[in-house]
């Protein structure tokens, strides 16, 4: 597991044949038909897909305390070396100048978003009704701007889309299911994220613990209702706390961006820069606790969903009201990300330049098979030599 992490670069995509290459082919730790229904599940959950997967590949092989084992080996390299880029980037920035050196980071991210939006819109958007919710998803996000609109935009689409088919038989399915639900893993699902944002609805301000709780509880909603994984999550970590609460500065997160797309493992270790950049203020250690809380609260609630739902998940993958809901679900996403893309452009400068950056990293993803990683480095290099 562990030379996995290390080695696992390019995202969702890229893992999935990692996993089919060495713990099915290799390893045959399960049958390919097995880790494909496995990835299918989790690409329809919110959360991070590529550690929900190899969390439910290690439950299935050794149950709870396998899965958690095998996310934290996982987790803890990449998030690990995005928290040594947060301390490094807030210490070194003035001195070195990352500012000039990622000013071509910018407009190739936003080329980079455009990209994994019309990458998913391609698998997801099939009919009249997805390309509505989308368009409706998008349209209120840029207008409104609130992160806690992502959540009912990701809910309503999701309701109106099972709403257009029901079953009998699946209904006494359902009925069933629900008898035998562990409510204590659900009381635990939601007992977090209320328990975290009442907490930092009532910690004074001032104190040194208000912001570790509200971050706490900013990346456990994350985490809890992200559909889509790092593509979507990205841009909007960028919407709240960028653009909304001022922990970042669009350089400070799109160098994060930039950096995280070299490292290897899970997209959502991004969450660890964004965590200590938030606290950069409070010296090393708060740093190094804004990491850590970031990365538990993006992680936990995805967690929890796959020890919760794996032992349902032959029955639960027969209802055809849960896959229309997710038709719903994944089209909000494209329409969160569509918008993401614009607010991220807002604070650019208008000119040939970052347009023409922007369309040529969106070219170049579209059209060739070179790695965003290369890109990004490409960006990097001319930032330090022009």
């Amino acid at each position: 597991m562990f030379f996995f992490t290390l080695t696992a670069f390019g995202g969702a995509q890229a893992h999935l044949a990692m996993m089919l290459k060495i713990f099915v082919k290799n390893r045959k730790y399960l049958t390919e038909e097995e880790l494909l229904e496995l990835n299918a599940l989790c690409a329809v959950l919110p959360g991070p897909s590529s550690t929900q997967t190899l969390a439910a590949i290690a439950y299935k092989r050794g149950g709870a305390g396998l899965a958690v084992l095998s996310s934290l080996i996982w987790l803890l390299p990449p998030a690990i070396i995005m928290a040594g880029a947060a301390i490094l980037v807030s210490r070194l920035s003035p001195e070195i100048g990352f500012t000039r050196i990622f000013r071509f980071i910018e407009p190739m991210a936003v080329g980079f978003v455009c990209y994994a939006a019309v990458l998913l819109a391609q698998k997801v958007i099939r009919t009249r009704f997805s390309i509505i919710v989308a368009a409706v998803a998008a349209l209120t996000t840029v207008i409104f701007k609130s992160p806690y609109l992502f959540p009912l935009l990701i809910i309503g689409g999701g309701v109106l889309s099972s709403l257009l088919h029901r079953n009998r038989e699946e209904r006494e399915l359902e009925e069933t299911l629900i008898l035998n639900i562990n409510r204590k893993k659900v009381a635990a699902f939601f007992g977090i994220l209320v328990l975290f944002a009442l907490m930092g609805a009532l910690i004074n301000r001032s104190s040194f613990f208000s912001l570790p709780v509200r971050l706490f509880e900013n990346f456990y909603r994350n985490g809890a209702l992200i559909f889509g994984g790092g593509q979507v999550l990205v841009p909007l970590l960028y919407t709240e706390f960028v653009e909304l609460k001022g922990y970042l500065t669009s350089q400070d997160f799109l160098s994060g961006f930039a950096l995280q797309q070299i490292v290897p493992g899970p997209t959502f270790s991004f969450t660890s820069y964004v965590g200590g950049m938030a606290l950069k203020n409070q010296g090393t250690s708060g740093q190094l606790l804004g990491s850590l809380v970031a990365m538990i609260g993006i992680n936990l609630p995805g967690l929890i969903l796959i020890l919760f739902i794996v032992p349902f998940w032959e029955n639960l993958k027969k209802i055809t009201r849960i896959k229309n809901a997710m038709m719903g679900v994944n089209a909000v996403a494209v329409g969160l990300m569509l918008a993401a893309a614009v607010i991220m452009f807002e604070p650019i400068a208008v000119g040939w330049l970052p347009v023409g950056l922007a369309l040529i990293t969106f070219v170049l993803l579209s059209l060739t098979r070179v790695p965003a990683p290369v890109l990004f480095i490409a960006g990097i290099l001319l930032g330090v030599f022009l």
